[in-house]
């Protein structure tokens, strides 16, 4: 005789006991993981719950492993895969990302981090392109500093300014020292020549496969390529900084395109005085109209 303990009732075999477990309301039972539950609800909850289990319980629906039931979540639920939590609507999600995590409404996008968002935020998706370049014949309008100085520096605009006349222009501004290095801003000073040091590369850096930067040893697959390279301001000296009297990091930079960007950013305790730094670098930017002209 076999028993039931929770029905109160004996069987004559085993396999009538399991055949009453399969077809009573009273047995909800998990074959994978071999547990009986008292209701259905709770079989549910088991299964959406358990590692062992792939269940979404708004569909009432199995899926062979996690990647498939993330994937049916993003497809066919409003899901935050960071929270791992679904909404019951898109008005939910949204008001979810816009309280919880990194996000921009109007785009319904995710940043990984705040300073990702500040830099979204202040893009051409948002930030009205109304900084001016100086440069003669150009006329392009520009959403920051950084973004100016960069065309500058570039040596795409049609004033034809280079990253050395940009240098140059700094270190006659700068006479504080405010973002410059004096010891590197040398070959831009008073009686200094005006241009970093140039460098390029000829078929003597083919190391038998490809143009090998003797400098860094990256490695290119046509000399232009190579030279493209030590033409820009991967080699060149640290010679601008994050300013500590203004709070800032100290940190070194090549450009004052990446300056700006990293003021911008707001990465430092510079964020304080972040206007007044603003402020310093608009000037400076001014006074290139004179360079760019």
């Amino acid at each position: 005789m076999a028993y039931c303990d929770r029905c109160e009732r004996y069987f004559p075999h085993d396999r009538a006991l399991e055949q009453h477990e399969q077809n009573s309301g009273n047995h909800n039972i998990c074959d994978v993981c071999d547990r009986d539950f008292e209701t259905f609800y709770q079989l549910k909850q088991h299964w959406g719950a358990s590692p062992r289990h792939h269940y979404c319980q708004h569909c009432d629906e199995h899926f062979d492993d996690a990647d498939e039931l993330v994937e049916h979540y993003e497809d066919d639920h409003y899901y935050c895969a960071t929270c791992r939590k679904i909404f019951n609507s898109a008005l939910g999600l949204h008001e979810h990302n816009r309280q919880s995590h990194h996000y921009c409404p109007d785009c319904r996008r995710l940043f990984q981090n705040e300073n990702n968002l500040r830099n979204h935020l202040r893009s051409g998706a948002h930030a009205a392109a109304n900084i001016p370049c100086p440069g003669r014949d150009c006329g392009r309008m520009f959403v920051s500093a950084a973004a100016l100085v960069l065309h500058l520096e570039s040596g795409t605009c049609p004033s034809r300014v280079t990253r050395d006349q940009v240098n140059r222009a700094v270190a006659q501004f700068d006479r504080e020292n405010v973002i410059t290095n004096p010891a590197r801003m040398i070959a831009y000073g008073e009686g200094g020549s005006g241009r970093s040091t140039t460098t390029w590369a000829t078929d003597l850096a083919w190391n038998g496969s490809a143009f090998e930067c003797f400098l860094c040893h990256r490695e290119y697959r046509s000399l232009q390529a190579l030279n493209q390279h030590l033409a820009s301001p991967a080699h060149e000296e640290r010679m601008y900084r994050c300013p500590r009297g203004y709070s800032g990091c100290g940190a070194e930079f090549s450009t004052l395109s990446a300056l700006c960007q990293h003021v911008e950013s707001e990465r430092c305790d510079i964020r304080r005085f972040n206007s007044q730094m603003q402020n310093y670098l608009g000037d400076l930017t001014s006074n290139m109209r004179r360079l760019a002209w």
